[in-house]
C-alpha cells in the first residue's frame, strides 16, 4: 500500500471575507500561509506518498511562494482544479492515477491542524482493508430545523450523527472510478468524496477524528487560528544538558572540586586542574546549544590549558551560551567518590558556581554520593561527576 495525499486548494474561500487579502488558503497564521501548515503536516509524515496540490490557475504564485523552501516541498505536483470542489479532487485523482500511489487521502488545504495521530488512525483502517475510512466526530450540539419563518419546527436527534472532516481515504482506483461516474452522470451536488463513494456503492467506515482538525471557513476561523498558533509560538525554548566527566585518581596532596581544594592523600590526574565537576557541567551547559564539548574547545594536546583552572572552561561555556541567546537557569552537579567528604565544602562549592555562572546562589546545587565501594570508585580508582544544566533560548519559533 502507497497512500497518495490529494490537497484542494483551488477555492476562493470568499465567506472568510477580505477577498483583497487573497484566497483563504494562503492568509498567514503563526506567520505563515495556512496551505503551508497543511502542506508540512503530510510531508513529515513517513508514510505519505505523492502529495498532489490541486490550485486555482490565477494562484500559481501565490502557491509557489506558501510551499518556497519547505522541506519536501520538490515533491509537490499540482494542477488546476474547476469550478467546483468536485471537480478539483477529480482532476487531482487523475494527476495521481499516473504515479504509484495505490490509495488517496483527499484533504482540505483550510484545514491545517491535521496531525499524524490520525492520518495514523486512518492508515490503520486502510491497511485492515477498508474501502473507505471517514474522520469524523459525534455531533454533541443539540440540533434544531427552522422553518421559513425562522422559528423552530422541531429539535432533531443528535444520536448517529457524526461532523465529517478530511482527509477522507480509499482505494484510489476505487474513488477515481467513482467521481469519473458522478462526473459522466453530471452529478455535481455531492457534498464531499464520502458521499460519492457511498453512491456508488462503496461501504464507508468511520474512524476518530480530532477535536482541532478544524476547516477555516470564516475570517474569525483564521483569526483564532493565529492566536492559537501564536501562543504556540510563545512557548519558552527550555532546554536541558547533561554533562559526565571522570577522572583518575594517584598520589598526591589533594583534589580540585568546583573550584575548591581539599586536602587528600590522593589527586585527580588530568592536563588542567582535573576538576572533573566543572568539566562535566561545561560540557552539559555547551550541550545546550550544540556547541560541542569541552575538548573541542580547551584540546588537552594544547600546552596552554596544562594546569589550568577548570573554572575558565566554565566561563567560557556560560558565555558561550550567553552569545547564543541562553539564560542560565539552574546548574546541578552530582560528584560520585568515597572520598574526600564533600559535605563541609558544598557550600562554598555552590557560591563558585554562582560567581562563575552568574547566577544566583539558590539555583545552584552540589550532591555527592559513593559508590558503597564498587568498581573503579569504590576502589578509590577516580571519582566521576555527572551534570545538568537548565538554559532558557527566548521562545520557541
Amino acid at each position: 500500500m502507497k497512500i497518495g495525499i490529494v490537497i484542494v486548494a483551488a477555492g476562493r474561500g470568499e465567506r472568510a471575507g477580505a477577498a483583497a487579502e487573497g484566497p483563504k488558503q494562503y492568509r498567514r497564521i503563526g506567520g505563515e500561509p495556512v496551505i503551508r501548515h497543511t502542506l508540512r503536516a503530510f510531508l513529515t509524515w513517513e508514510k505519505a506518498g505523492p502529495v498532489v496540490a490541486v490550485i486555482h490557475p490565477d494562484d500559481e504564485a501565490l502557491f509557489a511562494a506558501a510551499s518556497a523552501g519547505l522541506a519536501g516541498a520538490g515533491r509537490v505536483l499540482t494542477t488546476h482544479g474547476g469550478a467546483t470542489r468536485q471537480q478539483s479532487v477529480l482532476a487531482g485523482l487523475r494527476v495521481l492515477a499516473d504515479t504509484d500511489a495505490t490509495h488517496v487521502m483527499i484533504h482540505d488545504a483550510a484545514r491545517p491542524f491535521v496531525d499524524h495521530p490520525l492520518l495514523e488512525r486512518i492508515a490503520a483502517m486502510l491497511e485492515a482493508g477498508h474501502a473507505a475510512v471517514l474522520p469524523a466526530l459525534a455531533v454533541t450540539d443539540t440540533l434544531k430545523r427552522i422553518g421559513g419563518n425562522g422559528t423552530v419546527q422541531e429539535t432533531v436527534s443528535r444520536a448517529g450523527l457524526f461532523a465529517a472532516q478530511t482527509p477522507q481515504s480509499f482505494g484510489l482506483a476505487a474513488i477515481l472510478a467513482a467521481h469519473d461516474k458522478a462526473a459522466a452522470a453530471a452529478r455535481d451536488d455531492f457534498t464531499d468524496d464520502a458521499a460519492i463513494a457511498e453512491w456508488a456503492g462503496h461501504a464507508v467506515s468511520l474512524v476518530e477524528g480530532a477535536a482541532d482538525n478544524i476547516k477555516l471557513t470564516i475570517r474569525r476561523d483564521i483569526a483564532m487560528a493565529d492566536e492559537k498558533l501564536s501562543r504556540q509560538a510563545a512557548l519558552p525554548d527550555v532546554r536541558t544538558g547533561n554533562g559526565y566527566d571522570v577522572h583518575q585518581l594517584v598520589p598526591g596532596d589533594g583534589v580540585t572540586l568546583c573550584g575548591v581544594f581539599i586536602a587528600h592523600d590522593q589527586r585527580l590526574s588530568g592536563h588542567s586542574d582535573a576538576d572533573v565537576a566543572l568539566h562535566a557541567l561545561t560540557d552539559a551547559l555547551l550541550a545546550t546549544c550544540g556547541a560541542g564539548d569541552i575538548g573541542d574547545h580547551f584540546p588537552p594536546s594544547d600546552p596552554q590549558w596544562k594546569g589550568a583552572a577548570s573554572r575558565i572552561f566554565l566561563a567560557h561555556a556560560a558565555d558561550v551560551v550567553r552569545k547564543r541567546g541562553g539564560v542560565i537557569t539552574n546548574a546541578d552537579i552530582s560528584l560520585i567518590a568515597e572520598a574526600p567528604k564533600i559535605a563541609p565544602h558544598r557550600e562554598t562549592m555552590c557560591q563558585n558556581l554562582s560567581e562563575i555562572l552568574g547566577i544566583s546562589r539558590e539555583r545552584c546545587s552540589v550532591k555527592a554520593t559513593t559508590n558503597e565501594k564498587i568498581g573503579f570508585i569504590g576502589r578509590k580508582e577516580g571519582i566521576a561527576a555527572i551534570a545538568t544544566a537548565t538554559v532558557v533560548y527566548g521562545v520557541l519559533a
